[in-house]
């Protein structure tokens, strides 16, 4: 089904709906040609998802045969919630036949026992693992990847927030990771993440298994102006007025930041009526009252010298040093100890992150209603 907006914040339709990122989805799609693997590295919500779903559509305009899986390992907290994902994505989508899909994953793992149900429409099996042993983790995954590894198709396998996997309590997951994938010339990947410092070390540092074994891309805000020409050009279609500064206003107040300027564009788009900066301001505080239960539930899960540093971090909205005396002076912090812990704590917990031009609160809404906020 046809999205009723075109303005999309969650999931990928088409390309009719997915604004530029041409030169990212041609440095994908040549890498994986090529053979390489690719590291994917861009700032939660700045779009990474959906770009990784159009390079698989492009792909797949390109090679019908192929075969394309995604997994977001985000919510994972072990091996074994990753062997349980990975299976459950992988599993059974290789034969168009179901009783051939049954043999060869009968054939390839042994080490637990696999559910099978079937798809009602497609008859395409679908496979999960409720329960993996402890000491038979490392042979389910291993099991999984030599299923991918025997499939006559092309497969590429996209693997979001992959810098989860650091927090495993299992040591040597990189390694293993990496012992398995090398010996695939018939599966390519993808390793997305959030975590910039993370993600860098994992693939950049000598000493960690993936050393130099990727294609680097890093990706920030789509260009304004290819931005603001595809959302004037949707509203236009829906004879609605949206002028380039209006859209310029808007994408300089979220730094380009994909899903809180398509979040706003989606709603502004429901109101099926000419945008204005009055409009604009009205959607805002429409979104912001929605939010606001939530962000204040969440303050109340950190500590006061927290939601303090917080707090002056969204009146500032960017700060080089968070450690400079003329910063925590001015918003009367507390000691410098003080609010260097809470500034990891606030790390830790992405609820800020920093950029090449200081510190920002992560969520941009947040952003804006910690800002209007009395205390």
């Amino acid at each position: 089904m046809k999205p009723n907006t075109p303005f999309l914040i969650s999931g990928y339709y088409s390309p009719e709906f997915f604004c530029d990122r041409e030169q990212e989805t041609r440095a994908i799609l040549e890498a994986l040609h090529k053979g390489c693997n690719v590291t994917l590295i861009a700032p939660r919500r700045m779009g990474k998802t959906g770009l990784i779903r159009h390079a698989f559509y492009r792909l797949k305009e390109q090679q019908p045969d192929i075969d394309t899986f995604y997994l977001d390992i985000y919510s994972t907290q072990s091996l074994g919630d990753f062997v349980r994902l990975f299976a459950s994505t992988v599993l059974g989508q290789l034969d168009s036949a179901s009783q051939k899909a049954l043999s060869r994953i009968s054939k390839f793992v042994r080490s637990c026992r696999p559910v099978f149900t079937f798809d009602e429409l497609t008859g395409v099996p679908k496979v999960t693992i409720d329960d993996v042993a402890p000491a038979e983790k490392e042979n389910t995954l291993k099991e999984i990847f030599e299923y991918l590894g025997s499939s006559e198709k092309r497969c590429y396998v996209a693997i979001d927030e992959f810098q989860q996997i650091v927090e495993y309590p299992e040591k040597g997951v990189e390694a293993l990771l990496r012992s398995y994938i090398q010996f695939l010339p018939n599966v390519n990947f993808i390793f997305a993440g959030s975590k910039q410092h993370q993600m860098q070390e994992m693939f950049i540092s000598s000493k960690r298994p993936f050393y130099q074994s990727m294609q680097p891309l890093t990706i920030g805000p789509i260009q304004r102006d290819e931005y603001a020409s595809f959302a004037t050009g949707h509203f236009a279609e829906h004879n609605v007025k949206l002028h380039q500064e209006v859209f310029n206003s808007i994408y300089e107040k979220y730094e380009g930041h994909t899903w809180y300027v398509q979040c706003l564009l989606n709603r502004l788009y429901g109101y099926d009526r000419n945008v204005d900066m009055e409009l604009v301001s009205y959607a805002t505080e429409q979104i912001l009252s929605e939010y606001s239960y939530m962000y204040a539930d969440l303050l109340k899960t950190y500590s006061f010298g927290q939601v303090r540093l917080l707090k002056a971090i969204a009146r500032e909205g960017c700060v080089k040093e968070v450690l400079a005396g003329e910063f925590i002076s001015r918003h009367r912090l507390r000691a410098t100890s003080s609010v260097s812990a809470s500034l990891k704590k606030l790390l830790d917990n992405e609820l800020i992150y920093q950029t090449p031009c200081g510190y920002i609160i992560c969520d941009r809404f947040m952003s804006e209603w910690l800002w209007k906020q009395p205390f």
